[in-house]
């Protein structure tokens, strides 16, 4: 593939080869003032076309920088448009590349209406065809709407900024301070892109993540599956605290893509196949394990505010694809800080709202604790999850044993205390008790976790759930 970083370069690194058809190629500004040339502004600033990425339809603009610095004006803006309509047409992703100085001066009220018919236009796709946007260059003011509009946010790890005001315009900050622009920053401390990546690897994982979706919301993305459906890995329960790695075992061919894995990280959100389906992924995780010379890091086993929204955007984009849901459950409570007080009932309703009202198949595996109303936001039966399975060793219940002994016999000794632990422990908190009471379907091993979910999922496949007459809720 082609390594030049012109506008068309990276729509061909992108896309199968010779499948690129540029539309729109002639098209320039119609506004002469301020001594702007049609001769200075080739197709406006960005091509636009359709192609193929592994055969399937997609359409794609790309913003060219030499071009009075990739601004947006009247015509470059309706080209996007138009590629929006061919795409809600056709039914099929539509992928961006964002190298932009933001709104063309020149062209005043001309070219802030352009920003907004393109905001209109990514609304209107919004739950329809996937939208995805890369960041390649710069992304600021109005224009970091547009990655925020769309569904999937890759960009650069060098060279790409992505802001709506200045770091240095920022008051008693500068960038060389804290860079509020940069890839680092927007990934783990705003949670607004997706994917990090070198320029090389980028390209390489959008186009993964497209073979990932389906091309919109009444297609259904499935691939021949070679993977043994009742694979077994006896060393799944050693990684219930590291969600991320207990996925990749449960996958087809251990392939799991992972988004926003450095935001809210004790909260894991991601794709991956079930019998050659694909699967929306939603999991506590405790800790992530050493790799290499890669240190480990620990976390609680609670509900955060950036976790819980980081999962409710995730869950809206499935239920809307008709992408089934697996969630994995480890929570025990949430997170107890003055800052989070401020938003995490907000943020954990929000969750709840996203899981009770996606009607695609939902199944949740216990493969820890599942404590308290947090273990109810997370998928649980109450909420709606369809199937809802155990591993043997898992509790479910109201709160820890010891915990819930000293409130119930406050002010007894020690030995009174850890006695009433044990049997409350035995009498309700095992995954055997929550199973006679219907709240589990099914207790199993952790090793034939994969054939047991892809046996719900089977069973779920055709499942039909009608909402009551409402336009949405207002969670």
């Amino acid at each position: 593939m082609s390594t030049t970083q012109t506008a068309i370069g990276r729509i061909n690194n992108l896309l199968d080869d010779n499948s690129f058809v540029e539309i729109g190629g002639l098209v320039t500004a119609r506004a002469t003032d301020f001594n702007l040339t049609p001769a200075d502004m080739p197709s406006d600033g960005c091509a636009t076309g359709y192609g193929t990425i592994d055969g399937q339809l997609v359409y794609v603009y790309s913003q060219d920088a030499s071009v009075l610095g990739g601004t947006i004006g009247e015509m470059h803006a309706r080209k996007i448009v138009n590629i929006y309509d061919l795409a809600l047409k056709m039914g099929a992703p539509v992928i961006g590349f964002i190298d932009c100085a933001g709104l063309r001066l020149q062209e005043a009220t001309d070219a802030l209406n352009a920003f907004g018919e393109v905001y209109a236009a990514q609304v209107s796709a919004s739950g329809v065809v996937p939208q995805i946007t890369a960041i390649v260059g710069t992304c600021g003011g109005g224009l970091a709407l547009f990655p925020s509009l769309t569904d999937f946010t890759f960009m650069l790890k060098d060279n790409a900024k992505l802001f709506v005001n200045s770091p240095n315009a920022l008051e008693g900050n500068r960038i060389d301070k804290n860079d509020t622009s940069s890839a680092a920053f927007q990934s783990i401390e705003a949670g607004l892109v997706d994917v990090v990546d070198s320029e090389e690897d980028l390209y390489a994982g959008i186009r993964n993540l497209v073979g990932f979706l389906p091309a919109n919301n009444y297609d259904v993305n499935d691939v021949e599956c070679d993977d043994d459906l009742n694979r077994s890995f006896e060393s799944l329960e050693g990684f219930a605290g590291d969600t991320a790695e207990a996925l990749k075992v449960i996958a087809d061919d251990n392939d799991f893509f992972e988004i926003k894995p450095g935001f809210a990280s004790e909260m894991v959100t991601g794709f991956i196949r079930l019998d050659g389906v694909t699967v929306g992924a939603v999991a506590n995780r405790s800790e992530i394990l050493p790799d290499g010379d890669m240190e480990g890091e620990k976390f609680g086993t609670v509900l955060t505010t950036n976790g819980c929204y980081k999962a409710e955007e995730f869950i809206k984009f499935c239920d809307a694809f008709e992408i089934p849901i697996l969630s994995l459950t480890n929570v025990t409570g949430y997170a107890a800080t003055v800052s989070s007080e401020k938003t995490i009932a907000r943020a954990a309703a929000k969750l709840t709202a996203a899981f009770a009202s996606a009607t695609v198949p939902k199944v949740n595996v216990v493969i820890g604790k599942a404590f308290g109303t947090a273990a109810n936001v997370m998928n649980s039966k109450a909420v709606g999850a369809d199937i809802t399975i155990a591993w043997k060793n898992a509790q479910i219940g109201t709160m820890d044993a010891k915990l819930a002994a000293k409130i119930m016999y406050e002010g007894q000794g020690s030995d009174v205390i850890d006695a009433k632990a044990k049997e409350y422990e035995e009498l309700t908190l095992g995954a055997t008790s929550a199973a006679r009471r219907g709240y589990v379907d099914q207790i199993i091993e952790p090793a034939d976790t994969r054939k047991y979910v892809i046996g719900a999922f089977e069973m779920l496949l055709s499942k039909q759930e009608n909402s009551y007459d409402k336009k949405h809720v207002t969670i």
